[in-house]
């Protein structure tokens, strides 16, 4: 008898799968190749350190705060708990409990117009201990250490150390190991988070916070500016806890019923990514100025003046920062380790790709963690909660969709029109995602669509006599009108089933 052997049928993806995986790796190397070393360019060449320093810590706390997390995960789940679960729930109780109270009390009582110190940062400019090289505490100059950034950071910890324990207590008790899929609890947290999102952007382009403060407390503007602000980070913190348990949730059941392949990838992704990543960054911060100070006797050739600006020769290392040949240099390293990463990416796919669906969601996870904890001045918090919320939610909507990725979706071509719905989708994606990163002012970014909230309540004036800035709120209009758009367009690349 001739034996025919069946020829292996391709894989195929659906168009619209493969949009979103698309979406999803944009963002990621528009993040990690360009406005990441952006961010390390401008904090270096700044007039002064002290944002470099508390943007590595930062930087550090995401990453070795992420592998915390990933190193609970592999100790409850590979291939059962190393220790009782319990342990974790009563860790992260008090790491959430912690943060949270170091978070709420170091942002109330925070920097105050023309205070000379801050509770929000430490050492402050009164704080003398040991001083070296110029600096406060040893060589740390004034507001090395962030006090909402830590408090944030061991209560994002401790919160997906209680969640993860727990999944892991259920499981014991019911040895399920299917992928449920995007269950009704995902898709209900995917959907309170995002109302709440869109709500509250909304509020803001019509409501100030600054301007409301004035309104209400006239007398004492600060402290109205401190409310209104705690009310508005509880909102969004709310759409953000929401967003991380459904990536959370659905990261577990994606891995369930490939522990074998996930969990080694899970691994390597933290303990060989984030945390000597992370690891970097916490020694950056801690010998930063004695770094500056000995590379300033780098007298050779002129080495110390072609790396370092200092405005002052008799406050070494408290008045220099670095050149912009120093800048440019770090900033092509960084570009060009996080490019050769994403073009590793790609070649392995193929070979293993539980490692790059595994690496790609965490990487998200740890960059709106990273937005967050670098941003956590008054001014820039509530901006950095917004996009650390929209990066969960592409998160969990990119862990939903790699469920099964390649299951046959339908055998329908492209054709003409499903090509326009294809460049439709991905112009109208584009345009929204340059109105969405012109929302929030941080100095790193140079907004590409006017923003200035408060149609209804606008901000108060600059200063004595002079008029309040003009409310401007097209990105706003164009995020929603172009996200509206979008939607239809998927929707019908969606409906159509098109194979790629």
């Amino acid at each position: 008898m001739q034996h025919v052997q069946q020829q292996e049928l391709p894989e195929r993806i659906s168009w619209a799968r493969a949009l979103v995986f698309a979406v999803g790796f944009f963002f990621i190397a528009a993040i990690l190749i360009g406005q990441l070393p952006g961010y390390i360019y401008l904090q270096m060449t700044a007039a002064s350190l002290a944002g470099l320093e508390q943007g590595s810590l930062g930087l550090a706390v995401a990453f070795l705060g992420t592998f915390a997390v990933i190193q609970a995960i592999v100790m409850l789940f590979d291939p059962k708990p190393v220790v009782p679960p319990i342990i974790f729930t009563g860790l992260g109780a008090i790491f959430a409990v912690v943060g949270l109270a170091i978070a709420v009390l170091a942002s109330i009582t925070g920097c105050a117009p023309n205070q000379q110190t801050c509770n929000q940062f430490f050492p402050t400019a009164a704080t003398v201990w040991n001083p070296l090289l110029g600096g406060k505490v040893l060589w740390f100059q004034p507001n090395a250490v962030d006090f909402v950034m830590i408090g944030i950071g061991l209560l994002g910890v401790g919160v997906a150390w209680i969640f993860y324990s727990q999944l892991a207590i259920r499981e014991q008790r019911n040895p399920d190991l299917r992928d449920l899929g995007t269950t009704p609890a995902i898709r209900w947290m995917i959907v309170g988070s995002s109302i709440l999102l869109v709500l509250f952007i909304i509020a803001y382009a019509y409501v100030n916070d600054a301007g409301l403060a004035q309104l209400l407390f006239p007398q004492n503007p600060f402290f109205g500016l401190k409310l209104v602000d705690l009310f508005a980070a509880i909102i969004l913190g709310i759409s953000m806890f929401l967003a991380l348990g459904a990536l959370l949730l659905r990261l577990h059941y994606l891995m369930r019923p490939m522990r074998k392949k996930a969990m080694p990838a899970l691994y390597a992704v933290g303990a060989l990514g984030l945390a000597q990543t992370g690891a970097i960054f916490l020694v950056v911060w801690f010998v930063l100025y004695p770094l500056v100070a000995w590379m300033h006797t780098w007298t050779f050739i002129g080495l110390n003046d072609y790396f370092l600006i200092c405005a002052r020769k008799t406050a070494i290392p408290a008045s220099c920062s670095f050149s912009p040949q120093a800048g440019y240099l770090i900033d092509a390293i960084v570009t060009t380790n996080f490019f050769v990463l994403m073009l590793a990416a790609v070649w392995v796919w193929k070979s293993n790709r539980t490692l790059v669906a595994v690496a790609s969601i965490v990487t998200i996870g740890a960059i709106a963690a990273a937005t967050l904890l670098v941003h956590t001045s008054p001014d820039q918090i509530l901006f950095a909660m917004i996009l650390c919320a929209a990066m969960l939610l592409l998160a969990v909507i990119w862990t939903s969709v790699a469920r099964r990725e390649f299951a046959i979706v339908g055998e329908n071509n492209l054709g003409c029109l499903g090509q326009w719905l294809v460049v439709g989708t991905c112009l109208f994606v584009y345009l929204a995602a340059f109105a969405f990163f012109s929302i929030p002012l941080f100095t790193e970014t140079e907004p590409n669509i006017p923003f200035i909230s408060g149609l209804a309540v606008p901000p108060p004036p600059p200063g004595p006599n002079q008029p309040p800035p003009i409310p401007a709120v097209d990105a706003v209009v164009l995020l929603f009108v172009m996200g509206i758009l979008a939607a239809i367009q998927f929707y019908f690349l969606t409906r159509n089933r098109y194979k790629v």
